[in-house]
């Protein structure tokens, strides 16, 4: 397929182009069989500055109370997610403009929390044949996982996820197999941002030392006893370009649902210690439209040629709707990042 060049534009309406269409894969725990879907993951463009003067043309002052500008040190972080949210966040409540000494301004990542922080881990229960020290062993892990794939430094600048690859179990050879062909010759149909999140460095770079983290964990007894732990997270990073002197925020926005299965090694193939995958699919707000290298590629103000746009505008940080398991593919819309 005829890859599209990065960048989308905008339509008529000044709503911005986005890229849709999560990926999942689903397991069958039982034994060596599996089956696949694998589905595009979704990808937004967008600018932060133009994503601010649509949303509140007139008003670049934070409305967060006792501050004003781009300071948001007073933002009261958001309780622990335990539920999803009755809404999304209200725009009216962020009208703010990104910097690098502010660079979540503008945005409701601003009351997330700091990176693994935000990767909380509920109360450990027995489940089946598990203890409740065993289920809380596969928590800790499951967040090992999670924070080497979005948070670690070295993935995010293109590194080999070592930590998050040695815990995915290896009787999935599968899906280790194609996780390894993704970070080696990365194509559509081998894609490592399913499941990792990587900038290019030499593109771009952290506008600052802190990723934003919102969402939750939860896990529950799954077929046969085994344990199922599901996870739905967004992650908020703030890049600028990686020229010298560049100084204009923009934040990419990563949404993954992945879904983990701990079987009885002493019933059916697992290995102790590690992580079946049973499904992940994503989101993105903020990268290139149909670029399969491997990267994200968020898009700046002066990075955004024209391109066509379908579907109705979706906020991406709305963590109120689960995210849809559809087939559609192509640039859609987003209302902010």
């Amino acid at each position: 397929m005829k890859r599209k060049p990065p960048g989308a534009g905008k339509q008529a309406d000044g709503t911005e182009n986005w890229f849709t269409g999560p990926a999942w894969r689903d397991r069958d725990g039982r034994a060596a069989r599996r089956r696949k879907r694998i589905r595009i993951g979704a990808a937004v463009v967008v600018a932060a500055g133009a994503a601010v003067l649509v949303l509140n043309p007139g008003d670049v002052r934070s409305k967060l109370p006792g501050r004003l500008g781009g300071d948001t040190t007073a933002a009261a972080p958001l309780p622990p997610e335990t539920a999803a949210p009755g809404a999304a966040p209200a725009d009216e409540a962020f009208p703010a403009t990104p910097t690098l000494a502010a660079p979540f301004a503008g945005s409701p990542a601003v009351r997330y929390a700091d990176g693994a922080a935000g990767i909380v881990l509920p109360d450990a229960e027995p489940v089946g044949r598990l203890s409740k020290d065993e289920v809380a062993g596969v928590l800790r892990q499951v967040k090992e996982l999670l924070a080497d794939a979005n948070l670690n430094p070295r993935t995010l600048r293109g590194e080999r996820p070592a930590a998050a690859l040695n815990l995915v179990d290896p009787l999935q050879p599968d899906v280790r197999k194609e996780l390894e062909a993704g970070l080696t010759k990365p194509d559509r149909e081998h894609d490592p941002l399913q499941l990792f999140t990587r900038f290019d460095p030499h593109e771009v770079r952290p506008a600052g030392d802190v990723v934003k983290t919102r969402g939750r964990m939860t896990f529950k007894e799954g077929r046969d006893g085994a344990l199922a732990v599901h996870t739905d997270y967004t992650f908020v990073h703030p890049v600028v370009k990686a020229a010298a002197g560049a100084s204009e925020v923009t934040r990419t926005v990563v949404r993954r649902v992945v879904d983990f299965e701990v079987n009885d090694p002493r019933r059916f193939q697992a290995t102790p210690g590690n992580l079946a995958l049973a499904g992940y699919h994503h989101e993105v707000a903020n990268t290139a439209c149909e670029v399969y290298d491997g990267f994200l590629h968020p898009q700046f103000s002066d990075s955004r040629p024209a391109a066509e746009a379908s579907g109705p505008a979706t906020d991406p940080y709305d963590r109120s709707q689960e995210m849809k398991e559809d087939e559609s593919t192509g640039c859609g819309t987003v209302s902010r990042i």
